[in-house]
Order: structure tokens, then C-alpha cells, then sequence
């Protein structure tokens, strides 16, 4: 039966499939760790107060990051390049979403709509992470090596979404509310896009990979394509409101170490040949 857990349990028993899962992974967290930490480096100066918590969701994107790269490490696998379709947080950036990175390198200070567009960016990108992580504890909880992982990654990503409302919130109430509804529609259609599309290069790795047969193939791109459908339609609203968080100030405090069970400090035993 084709189902998301079946899945995603066949990408994960395949070395070379979970060496390009866990490599797009950390590739994406270790970039919006570098982008998050910039950002923080160049906020105004009215809104410092707002720096260390950029700051610890650059460190818990950097700690993801090493948590996939450790994951790698367990199975005796090393990271393999990140095909640049497959590459979401690049894609997004040459799409116009959130702050160009000719931005980030420079050394001039933010101003009060950049910091905005940055929250609206995270608002965005932060709910498809917390849902897809979201769907892996479902599934993988009870795993011996990913379940605590994706436990520790489901609970940030969680913080993350919950600290973009608050912000974004804050903001709207000083009157920056057509910005702000503005910005998020445009990165939530944006955003969309190319989650379709690096999906369905993706799933063509993994499809060679793992050496599905062309109907099979043709299913999860069309269900990929259904998927799409329905976010152009009506689903990308639930990207772009607002409400108060359960968890207020969530990002508010230190960042927290990685598991212990995903740092990979004892290999696992031989890699399949070709790993």
C-alpha cells in the first residue's frame, strides 16, 4: 500500500536514499542557521530587543543541522551534495522570499520592513516545517535513531512558528498590517511553488534511487501535483493568519543541546557497499 509512512520507512531503510534525505536536510537547517545569525547581526537598533531571539532560532537551526548530520554519521554515511532543484531554501531566496542574501552579506543595518519581511518569511516556511515534522513523530516516534531527533526538531520548529505570530502580531498592532498581509500572501504563493517543485525533484531522486517503476512514479507526482492544487486553491491561507500562540515568548530562552541519541558518537556497523 502507497502511503506516506510506507514511504517514508523505504527512504529511510536505504542508505543512499537516506544519505540524500538527511543531506537536503541539513544542508536547508544549516543555511537558515547562517541566515538567521546575519540577520540578527544587522537588526536596527530599535528593534535590538528583538536580536537574541533571532540568535536562538539561528542556533536551533545550526543544531538541526548537526542532528541530520549526525544521523548521517550513526549509519557510517557521509553527507552527499545537495542537487540545486532539490535545494528549498535556495530556490525560495532566488524566488524573492524573505531577505536577499546580497543583503545579508552586507554590513548596512536592517530597517523596521526588513525585519518584517523576515518574520513573514519564517511565519511562512516555519508551518510547512512544523507539519512535516509533525508527520515524521507521527510516524517514527518510537524509532531507535530518528524518533528523538525529530522529537527535539518537532518542539523548535513548533517555537518557531509560535515567535513569528507573536511578532508579526506585535507589529501589526504598531500599524504595519497591510505590510505584513501583503508580504505573507506573496511568500505563502511563492512558497507553494516551490515546495511542488522540489518535491517532485525529490521524489525523481528517489525514484532512481530506490528504482520505482514509471506508474509508480507517475502516482506520487501526480499526488505531489494534487497537493498543489489544493494549496493554490484554498490551503495557503492557513500560512498567512495570525493568532496569539499558546506559547508565548517561545523563543525567549537559551538554546537546547542536541540529543544525545542523534549526535552519532558510536557509528553504526558497516555502510552498504557504495555508501
Amino acid at each position: 500500500m502507497l502511503s506516506a509512512k510506507s514511504l517514508f520507512q523505504e527512504i529511510l531503510d536505504n542508505d543512499e536514499s537516506f544519505r540524500l534525505f538527511c543531506s537536503i536536510a541539513a544542508s536547508g537547517e544549516s543555511q537558515g542557521g547562517w541566515e538567521n545569525a546575519r540577520i540578527a547581526a544587522l537588526v536596527p537598533e530599535s528593534e535590538r530587543a528583538l536580536a537574541p531571539k533571532i540568535t536562538r532560532h539561528g542556533a536551533d537551526e545550526d543544531k538541526h543541522g548537526r542532528i541530520f548530520n549526525a544521523l548521517l554519521k550513526k549509519r557510517g554515511l557521509e553527507p552527499v551534495e545537495v542537487p540545486p532543484e532539490t535545494d528549498y531554501t535556495m530556490l525560495l531566496e532566488r524566488h524573492g522570499i524573505g531577505l536577499a542574501h546580497d543583503k545579508l552579506k552586507a554590513d548596512q543595518p536592517l530597517t523596521v520592513r526588513d525585519v518584517i519581511t523576515y518574520l513573514a518569511h519564517s511565519r511562512v516556511t516555519e508551518q510547512r516545517a512544523a507539519e512535516q515534522m509533525a508527520m515524521l513523530l507521527k510516524y517514527f516516534a518510537d524509532h531507535p535513531d530518528l524518533g528523538r531527533a525529530v522529537g527535539m526538531i518537532s518542539a523548535d520548529e513548533d517555537n518557531h512558528l509560535a515567535y513569528s505570530h507573536e511578532e508579526l502580531l506585535r507589529y501589526a498592532a504598531a500599524g504595519h498590517g497591510p505590510y505584513i498581509r501583503r508580504t505573507l500572501r506573496e511568500c505563502a504563493h511563492a512558497e507553494i511553488r516551490v515546495h511542488r517543485d522540489v518535491s517532485l525533484a525529490v521524489m525523481a531522486r528517489m525514484g532512481r534511487i530506490l528504482g520505482w517503476s514509471r506508474a509508480r512514479s507517475a502516482l506520487l507526482a501526480a499526488g505531489i501535483h494534487a497537493m498543489y492544487a489544493a494549496e493554490r486553491l484554498a490551503g495557503w491561507r492557513r500560512m498567512v493568519t495570525l493568532r496569539a500562540p499558546e506559547r508565548r515568548d517561545a523563543l525567549g530562552g537559551p538554546a537546547t543541546a542536541a540529543p544525545e541519541a542523534a549526535r552519532g558518537a558510536a557509528p553504526a556497523p558497516t555502510a552498504s557497499p557504495g555508501a
